[in-house]
């Protein structure tokens, strides 16, 4: 058991105890992958509940996702890592954050014997709180009713969350997801409460954008999903918070004739070598898709389009509100 430099644990909870200033507690347990605005109504409701308790929240995650050892066939990288999920994690209202080191005998346990070993035993939990499709023990046999169930047998105060609902259906990573892979970064920020991020360490690029006029930071080492291939306004920065404006490509240099789709960045404005350095990149708006031109003049002339175009949307941005139903999307 480790506490990392962002204050959050790993710990096997099987086999390590929770340190003693850390149970008592009131818990939460998710992936809480992107911590939407699913998951913030969730730890605003543990937050409640840990003032009438005199007592902490204490959000729990997995690492790796429990799909990721029962499905493995079909992988997909997160929408944040650990260390980003633990910070909005803390940002949302969490006092700890624990990361369950997850193996095949912690998911094998029953709802029964997830309860009592990890809630009762090892957290001494005073309260839990969780959405209502909160699901459980082997098999995700486990269900709210459940939990309500276990909460009176052992003297826990329970409390489950209606979801939060985006355009008629509850917010979800999943969802969440879907919008990046499709390059709806706007439908993306609507649900997560702030734009969506990447990161990554900047490399040496061929020095293209440079020769144009647009010199770009070109990422690698990005370990969370990338949006769709297409030119995006955003922000871009070295520090926790992306600090200048940005267009951003993503994709192959397709008027070169490359295949292999990269990140490039042009911070406008900035001048200087990012080289080595880790920039973190905030997606606002999807411009236009990846295309080729007949020349490099012509790609010149497409990228002062996309940079003026990216500068406006920047200045005016504000993350998207939810959008409660269907039918009120039509009438606005």
């Amino acid at each position: 058991m480790a506490l990392n430099e962002r204050n959050y644990f790993r710990i096997d909870p099987l086999s390590e105890p929770v340190p003693a200033d850390w149970r008592g507690g009131v818990l939460s347990f998710g992936n809480f992958d992107g911590v939407h605005r699913g998951h913030a109504a969730i730890l605003a409701t543990a937050r409640r509940l840990a003032t009438e308790l005199n007592s902490r929240v204490v959000a729990v995650t997995f690492d790796p996702a429990p799909a990721a050892l029962l499905r493995p066939q079909h992988p997909f990288p997160p929408l944040t890592t650990i260390p980003e999920r633990a910070a909005l994690l803390r940002a949302a209202g969490a006092d700890h954050v624990v990361v369950f080191r997850t193996s095949r005998n912690l998911l094998d346990l029953s709802p029964a014997e997830f309860y009592e070993q990890v809630i009762v035993r090892s957290f001494a939990a005073l309260g839990v709180v969780e959405g209502i499709s909160f699901r459980f023990g082997k098999d995700r046999a486990g269900t709210d009713e459940t939990l309500r169930q276990f909460g009176e047998l052992w003297g826990i105060a329970t409390v489950t969350c209606v979801p939060i609902l985006h355009r008629g259906r509850p917010v979800s990573s999943s969802r969440i997801r879907a919008a990046v892979q499709k390059g709806d970064v706007r439908e993306a920020a609507a649900m997560l409460g702030r734009a969506y991020a990447i990161e990554g360490a900047v490399v040496s690029g061929a020095g293209r954008g440079r020769e144009l006029g647009f010199p770009t930071a070109n990422l690698a080492e990005i370990a969370t999903l990338v949006p769709a291939s297409g030119v995006y306004a955003g922000r871009a920065g070295t520090g926790p918070a992306a600090t200048h404006p940005a267009a951003i490509h993503v994709g192959a240099a397709l008027t070169f004739g490359e295949e292999t789709a990269a990140v490039e960045v042009h911070l406008i404005g900035f001048s200087g070598d990012l080289t080595g350095e880790r920039l973190r990149v905030e997606f606002f708006e999807r411009l236009r898709d990846s295309r080729r031109f007949d020349s490099a003049d012509a790609l010149r002339r497409q990228l002062e389009e996309d940079v003026r175009e990216a500068s406006r949307i920047v200045a005016d941005w504000r993350c998207p509100d939810l959008v409660a139903s269907p039918t009120e999307e039509t009438a606005a």
